[in-house]
């Protein structure tokens, strides 16, 4: 399994995150089993989202968890907070030290490895954010901090007040929804793709240490569906997909997950399978180092331009 290095805090980390998003419809027995491969194979980095199955995904986790002779610290357990879904966005202190606490009870554990902020809040006073990220680590609750869905200018807005380091950014990332790297591409034109929806956030990234955590890295557009095996809407992306696929020994699920891999940002893409087959796929695939040719070949066969 490809470790990275997570700069700021000079650890390492495994390259593939096992995104626990659709987690709740498992049996507990189903969930402990995928999360001992998971482990066994390198993938130690469990994501979770105070919102996903309404708490359900995180209180399964927690329960499947307690029962299995996993050291509690040979696991990487991130979550993420601020969304109430259908009413609005909350980053207000007292919103934050209570998701955290509620997050902490359904996981069953002490303290979490990172907490992200998971969409920005209109209404944010970074002053409180910053009170709520002093008290989390100061009480030993949280070790490590980030956002999720963040602009370049909403992060500077945070780190004026925020004493901790962001050290994450979670981003929509394949190759299809790739308009983070193809509005660099495509600077200064009048096309689709020079649209700057994200105000330069790949290299914002870059230059400040904070490491993208890809996520959606098989889907296409707003959750609308995997592009892999989709030959009706993007038939020339998967023929590429396949013969690179067999070139390497590996599956399409695992060239696509190796693209975004590939790039030199140094990002951990998130896995949201429940598929021990599936998820076996991208840990495959987390070792390859496809070329420049074959990185801009599936670029383009995405519906990219090299202007």
């Amino acid at each position: 399994m490809k470790n990275i290095k997570l700069i700021k805090s000079n650890l390492t980390a495994p390259a593939i995150i096992s995104g626990c998003m659709r987690i709740s419809s498992k049996s507990i027995q189903e969930i402990s089993e995928f999360i001992m491969f998971c482990v066994e194979n390198g993938v130690t980095y469990f994501d979770h989202a105070d919102i996903y199955g309404g708490g359900e995904c995180e209180r399964k986790f927690g329960e499947a968890l307690k029962n299995l002779s996993v050291k509690r610290d040979t696991i990487f357990l991130q979550s993420k907070c601020s969304i109430v879904p259908g009413v609005m966005y909350n980053m207000s202190k007292q919103y934050i030290l209570d998701a955290v606490d509620g997050i902490l009870r359904r996981l069953r554990c002490d303290y979490l490895d990172s907490l992200l902020l998971h969409r920005p809040d209109a209404l944010v006073e970074p002053e409180e954010v910053a009170e709520a990220f002093d008290i989390l680590k100061a009480t030993g609750k949280v070790r490590h901090f980030g956002v999720s869905n963040h602009s370049p200018m909403q992060m500077e807005l945070l780190k004026k007040y925020v004493t901790v380091p962001l050290e994450f950014n979670q981003l929509q990332l394949s190759l299809p929804s790739s308009n983070l790297i193809a509005n660099g591409m495509e600077v200064n034109m009048e096309t689709a793709g020079s649209l700057d929806r994200n105000g330069s956030v790949l290299d914002y990234c870059r230059l400040n240490d904070i490491t993208i955590q890809a996520w959606s890295p098989l889907q296409y557009g707003f959750f609308e569906g995997p592009f892999v095996g989709n030959y009706e809407k993007f038939p020339e992306l998967n023929a590429e997909l396949e013969k690179l696929a067999s070139k390497y020994s590996v599956t399409p699920t695992g060239i696509a997950t190796a693209w975004i891999l590939r790039h030199p940002a140094n990002m951990q893409v998130i896995a949201g399978t429940t598929s021990i087959d599936r998820m076996r796929e991208i840990i495959n695939s987390a070792d390859i180092t496809i070329t420049r040719e074959e990185w801009y070949s599936l670029y383009l066969k995405a519906g990219h331009i090299l202007p």
